[in-house]
C-alpha cells in the first residue's frame, strides 16, 4: 500500500505561493468556500493564511500553504524536481522542453539562479516567489 502525504509549505503568502505552484505542477488550487470559512467563524483577514493545491487527476499528493511570521533565511535543504517531459525523451528534446517551462514560471513569477550540465543531464535552477529553491530537467 502506498503512503499517503501532503507537503507542507511554510510561506509569507499562502495563495501566491499556492497559484504559483499550481502553475508549476499542472495542479489547481483547491477551493474554500467564503460560506465554510464564516461558519467556521475564521477571521477575514485569516483569509490567506492557508491554501492548497491538488492534482486534477488525484493521483498525486497535495501541497498546504501555511502562513508563519518568519521569513526564509537559509537554502533549502531539499527542493522539488519537475520533469519537463515524460521517460524516454531526448536529453535535447528534453533540455528544449526544461527550458520552455522554466521561461513559464519565470514568467508566474520565478527568478533563474543558473543551469547546469552534469553526465549527459541538463537542469535549470530557479526559485518561486519566496525564494525557495527548485529545479527543471
Amino acid at each position: 500500500m502506498a503512503s499517503n502525504f501532503q507537503v507542507t509549505v511554510d510561506c509569507a503568502d499562502p495563495m501566491r505561493l499556492a497559484t504559483f505552484w499550481a502553475t508549476a505542477l499542472d495542479y489547481k488550487v483547491e477551493e474554500i468556500p467564503k460560506e465554510w470559512l464564516i461558519a467556521q467563524n475564521v477571521p477575514q483577514e485569516q483569509w490567506n493564511s492557508r491554501a492548497a493545491i491538488v492534482d486534477p487527476q488525484g493521483s498525486g499528493a497535495r501541497f498546504f500553504f501555511q502562513q508563519v511570521p518568519e521569513v526564509k533565511t537559509n537554502k533549502n535543504r531539499w527542493h522539488l524536481d519537475l520533469r519537463a517531459t515524460e521517460a524516454g525523451v531526448s536529453p535535447g528534446e528534453r533540455y528544449e522542453k526544461a527550458k520552455a517551462k522554466a521561461e513559464q514560471l519565470i514568467a508566474a513569477g520565478a527568478t533563474r539562479l543558473y543551469e547546469m550540465s552534469e553526465f549527459g543531464q541538463n537542469w535549470i535552477t530557479l526559485v518561486d516567489p519566496e525564494g525557495n529553491e527548485f529545479c527543471i530537467g
